[in-house]
């Protein structure tokens, strides 16, 4: 797990990428303009955060409007973000969360509180968006695919193809099998040839070249296999 840290107090910040150090790589920034940067160079990277700790006093740019860097792109608004502050009024917690953070937090906290925090707010991540190769994304609350900030139209079963082979990743599935939690989870029948054509379909909508298929794979006498790459 990758997380970033904007703290620009030295004492805060050493505690804090201590603790956070616990969870995964930790890198840190002490202004919110230097956060943006390293958050925005390691989406283009390919290597996206995990999960992203503000403090809202800082200088050059304050957490709140850091945030809304960060939650503006489509392609990141499903990134956590936690304020971590000594501002403690009602409306400033109103506030960061009116620019998109997910969760506030006044100092002095408890760190049991802040892990069981971090760990809500991690689960409910990976229930709504599952990240993987080439900047695809799949937003599971509201059925959207998304490559970078490009939304990809698709059919209800072109979509349900798509999570069938993401969650079963690295497995040969058969087309029996995705006949089954595809179709006939609906109580419809239908013969082996849908699985080919929508599976055609979705390529040319995902793949950069549908005639040399990098993600979806056809193993043969078998079955398909999503590949990450």
């Amino acid at each position: 797990m990758k997380i970033l840290l904007a703290e620009d107090d030295f004492v805060t910040r050493k505690f804090m990428t201590s603790f956070l150090s616990k969870y995964g790589e930790c890198d840190v920034t002490v202004d919110g303009m230097e956060a943006v940067d390293a958050f925005m160079m390691a989406l283009e990277d390919g290597e996206p955060y995990d999960l992203v700790c503000l403090d809202i006093m800082m200088p050059v740019m304050d957490g709140m409007e850091c945030c809304r860097h960060i939650k503006e792109e489509i392609s990141t608004s499903h990134i956590p973000v936690l304020m971590l502050t000594a501002r403690d009024t009602e409306m400033d917690e109103i506030q960061a969360l009116e620019t998109g953070a997910d969760d506030y937090m006044s100092k002095p906290f408890s760190l049991a509180v802040l892990k069981t925090r971090i760990k809500k707010q991690l689960k409910r991540k990976d229930a709504e968006f599952i990240r993987f190769s080439n900047g695809f994304y799949i937003d599971r609350s509201t059925c959207r695919v998304l490559r970078g900030d490009r939304e990809i139209s698709l059919s209800t079963v072109e979509y349900r193809l798509l999570t069938y082979l993401i969650d079963n990743k690295g497995r040969i599935v058969s087309k029996e099998q995705i006949l089954a939690h595809v179709w006939d989870s609906e109580g419809r029948f239908v013969d082996e040839n849908a699985v080919s054509v929508n599976i055609r379909r979705l390529r040319q909508k995902i793949e950069d070249d549908p005639d040399e298929p990098v993600f979806i794979r056809n193993i043969r006498g078998m079955g398909y296999i999503w590949k990450e790459i």
